[in-house]
């Protein structure tokens, strides 16, 4: 979300925003741990509770399509858990047909795809995910405003992954991506956990990984690829500086890579700036940066005519 957009969404509703989503932003968060993740939360719900009713809904998926657009991207894929936002249209339903139509409305207009992925929460129970997973699988779809994937998302350090696995059997069958978080908050026994239950395409973050050459190798072997948003990680307070991210490592071992900005309201960074940290404090080369793009169209669910057009940029841009 724009950070005007929430402050005209927030007045509309009559909610005060914290200093943090005002004349303090982007916040400084930390929230390695239980206090700190609160402070994260409570942040991402308040700016949640200002998007309430179908043109809200709307504005959001739009603008969010025509940033991207406007930084280049040839594919957009949102997460979105619809029970956020059943209240004022009248269910779990509606709030996705609408997010889905508006998905195909902005990718008209925008020229950049805008596919969804719904996603279920770790604190809610995993009978909810299953109606969630249900849901995603009968809007299934590989083209714009379509569902293209089935995520878990939330504090990670709540909930047992594997009783979520029935849910994301559901998504499977339907033909989704199974795009999960995991090993950003917790350790390489997350990633591990997640690659055994969840089958997953995409883990989000992954990072973690490389605290266990086992685990690293177990991944480089699956063929699963790893979202990794650098400035959600530093914001995050999971490294301290962005030379600490491991994505050179994460590279070195033959892991895929789709990097990301994760939620670019609360950690004030949008997609381009992953690739400039990239180059700026990590080293990487354009060819380098080139290949991280191939590589995040490649785990994508983008249609293959978007991925043959993105290939094109991506060369012209980098023989120049």
């Amino acid at each position: 979300m724009r950070l005007h957009t929430l402050a005209e969404l927030a007045a509309e509703q009559g909610i005060r925003l914290p200093e943090a989503l005002t004349s303090h932003w982007p916040p400084h968060l930390h929230a390695t741990d239980e206090r700190g993740w609160f402070r994260f939360q409570r942040l991402y719900d308040m700016a949640r509770a200002c998007v309430r009713g179908e043109a809200a809904l709307r504005r959001i998926v739009r603008e969010a399509a025509e940033d991207d657009a406007a930084e280049g991207s040839r594919w957009l894929e949102l997460q979105v858990d619809p029970t956020s936002y059943a209240g004022p249209v009248g269910g779990i339903t509606p709030a996705l047909e609408i997010i889905l139509d508006e998905a195909a409305a902005a990718s008209r207009a925008t020229g950049t795809g805008v596919g969804i992925v719904v996603a279920a929460s770790r604190i809610r129970h995993p009978l909810d995910a299953r109606v969630l997973a249900r849901l995603a699988a009968r809007y299934a779809g590989d083209g714009p405003g379509s569902v293209v994937g089935f995520g878990l998302s939330n504090d990670e350090r709540r909930g047992d992954t594997t009783e979520f696995a029935p849910a994301f059997a559901i998504a499977h069958r339907a033909g989704l991506a199974s795009v999960p978080h995991a090993g950003e908050l917790l350790g390489p026994a997350a990633v591990q956990q997640t690659l055994g239950s969840l089958r997953p395409e995409r883990i989000g973050h992954g990072v973690r990984a490389v605290e266990d050459p086992r685990v690293l190798e177990e991944l480089a072997h699956s063929g699963v690829t790893l979202e990794v948003c650098p400035g959600s990680n530093v914001a995050m307070g999971v490294f301290a500086d962005p030379s600490e991210v491991p994505l050179r490592a994460l590279v070195e071992h033959g892991i895929p890579i789709a990097l990301g900005a994760d939620d670019p309201l609360l950690f004030g960074s949008r997609l381009v700036a992953q690739y400039e940290l990239a180059r700026e404090q990590l080293g990487f080369s354009d060819s380098e940066l080139a290949a991280l793009a191939s590589q995040s169209l490649a785990a994508s669910r983008a249609p293959q005519s978007v991925r043959a057009a993105a290939a094109n940029d991506t060369a012209a841009w980098l023989s120049t």
